[in-house]
């Protein structure tokens, strides 16, 4: 197979990487669609479904894992880089889904997940098998610490797992402890042994090979630890240290990345795009991640807005979004990356809960809300990426037990928190887990109002939204005014407004804790972005009224998402967007 040559479209300028016109588009394979009635999505599925993904007009589709798994994180924990997992169908079904969205002038990026494997992995089995394999340095290995008897408090240092507990686990068959960031059942690789990146860079190639055009790289930053595994700060309340000082973009990481550069992409990089997700990416990082002329990746994701509504207790504890708070956060990034680097720009994945649940509201205004929050990040300087069913506007599932779970993150966290507290904050906890759990993104795709919003004709692996009833793709792709043909609009003009690709940001009314305004200008023509990010009508400020009176009198209005209302150019209803070109 060949890989997919680069796109362009009118809004890029001559010497513009394809990618900064490119929007991109999650497939949870799991969650997408199923196509032989077991209750899981599949890579047929997907293939089904590619007119709507070539309707909605998006350029890459980024696939989440789909290879052979125990599947204990949802296919996150690999037990073979080189084969599909039978759940999601066959190689052949790959290689058709590859040569669809090629036919269709799309590119697939594909999930890379190397920081670490499943412990089924052959690699880990040889490893585990002895003190002396030839696989044991594959991965991180140390004894008790101090010489202490193996068991609970003699684990190597105190670093805490993302899924709870420690992040070590004793195997009992050679008496030493394996390190796991996140499950037990996903031992971290040993990323200073080069016959492992030479491994990973083997199976990176052979996949840029078969016609993939490019990877999503997995907590990448995580790759490269401190050669003395310290142990990390202890916060209030926590059983656990924080590694991330010791691991977080660890000293050899960017070596590792040039490298990779050098092994996989140098030659073939101008077709492809790479992302790297970055849990404790700072701008100052970033801009070194993603500078060109260092060779290391196109664009990462960083976590910062995703964090603000996060409480005291972590994500699973809420507190309200500080729009102010946002405005700044994204401000900053913006302008960081305006002269080196590229932005990544995202409100959902399969690991965050829905936007418009989270950051909207999504019953009395929810189509506005769905539409306002696209409009502020789709025209900022960066990559936007839609999540499977964002595009429709769809929402958190409604939780009723523990029961309703299936995220090992949650059930982990659940089990933890009810023994902490004796059980006496279980509903407590639950709520917690309804508002930041990652279940409410792996619900499946509403495709219609039929029994499992036709994603399946079994017994789904999670429970449909039961809001299917109404909203869904079958109701909104024939409907002009639909969040599906919102995101359409969004999608169309950055394909063909040159001023969204590369156009100068600039932040309006920091202050204010309703609005969210900023314009973008180019050699050609400037865009104002305005929307009131709240449930309440919004008195634009005298200033900011008579320039739209005046300035922008004669400027044509792009998007509106209140289309029977008469804009008055001095108040905003709740959640109303409004996007204006004038012509510079």
């Amino acid at each position: 197979m060949t890989l997919q040559p680069a796109l362009r479209h009118p809004s890029l300028r001559p010497n513009d990487e394809w990618w900064k016109a490119a929007v991109v588009y999650q497939v949870y394979p799991r969650s997408f669609a199923d196509s032989n009635g077991d209750g899981i999505g599949d890579l047929r599925g997907v293939i089904g479904r590619l007119d709507h993904l070539e309707e909605l007009g998006v350029d890459v589709v980024w696939l989440s894992p789909v290879y052979a798994s125990p599947q204990d994180d949802n296919g996150y924990d690999i037990s073979d880089y080189y084969a599909v997992d039978p759940a999601f169908g066959t190689m052949e079904d790959l290689d058709e889904l590859i040569a669809g969205l090629h036919a269709r002038g799309m590119k697939l990026v594909m999930d890379l997940v190397v920081n670490h494997t499943s412990d089924e992995h052959a690699w880990f089995q040889d490893s585990r098998s002895s003190r002396i394999s030839a696989k044991r340095d594959w991965y991180i290995w140390r004894d008790p610490r101090d010489g202490a008897v193996p068991g609970p408090g003699a684990e190597p240092n105190n670093w805490g797992s993302f899924f709870s507990g420690p992040a070590w686990d004793l195997d009992e068959t050679t008496g030493q402890y394996f390190l796991h960031l996140f499950s037990r059942k996903q031992p971290d690789l040993n990323w200073d042994n080069p016959d492992v990146r030479n491994a990973v860079y083997r199976m990176m190639n052979w996949w840029l090979d078969r016609g993939v055009d490019g990877f999503r790289m997995d907590v990448i930053s995580f790759i490269s630890k401190h050669p003395g595994l310290p142990d990390g700060p202890v916060g209030d309340g926590q059983a656990w240290g924080d590694g991330i000082p010791f691991y977080g973009s660890g000293p050899r990481v960017h070596e590792y990345l040039q490298e990779m550069h050098r092994e996989v992409f140098a030659g073939r990089d101008a077709d492809l795009m790479t992302v790297g997700e970055m849990v404790d990416a700072t701008p100052e990082l970033a801009r070194l991640y993603t500078d060109p002329n260092r060779k290391e990746l196109d664009m990462v994701f960083q976590f910062e807005h995703v964090g603000l509504d996060h409480g005291p207790g972590g994500k699973f504890t809420r507190k309200q979004l500080d729009l102010v708070a946002l405005k700044q956060s994204l401000a900053k990034w913006q302008d960081a990356l305006a002269d080196v680097g590229w932005n990544s720009l995202y409100w959902n994945n399969h690991d965050q809960p829905r936007a418009v649940s989270r950051f909207g509201n999504d019953s009395a205004y929810w189509y506005e809300s769905a539409t306002a929050l696209a409009t502020v990040l789709h025209l900022m300087r960066g990559t936007p990426y839609i999540y499977q069913g964002e595009e429709l506007g769809m929402t958190n599932m409604q939780f009723s037990g523990i029961g309703d779970f299936r995220d090992l993150e949650s059930l982990n966290y659940y089990r933890e928190a009810i023994a902490r507290s004796g059980g006496s904050r279980a509903s407590d906890i639950l709520a917690g887990l309804a508002a930041g759990g990652r279940d409410n993104a792996r619900t499946p795709v509403q495709w219609d109002n039929s029994r499992n919003a036709g994603f399946t004709t079994g017994e789904p692996w999670i429970p449909v939204n039961p809001n299917h009833a109404w909203l869904n793709a079958a109701a909104q792709r024939t409907d002009p005014d639909s969040v599906f043909a919102w995101y359409q609009s969004l999608v169309r003009l950055r394909h063909e407004e040159p001023a969204v690709i590369d156009g100068l940001f600039t932040l309006l009314y920091l202050q204010d804790p309703q609005l969210f305004a900023y314009t973008r200008t180019g050699p050609d023509a400037t865009l104002l972005v305005l929307a009131n990010c709240s449930s309440e009508p919004l008195a634009l400020d005298f200033t900011l009224a008579r320039d739209i009176a005046t300035a922008w009198a004669q400027a044509e209005v792009l998007l509106h998402n209140r289309p029977g209302h008469d804009w008055n150019r001095q108040e905003l209803l709740p959640w109303e967007a409004v996007v204006l070109r004038r012509l510079s």
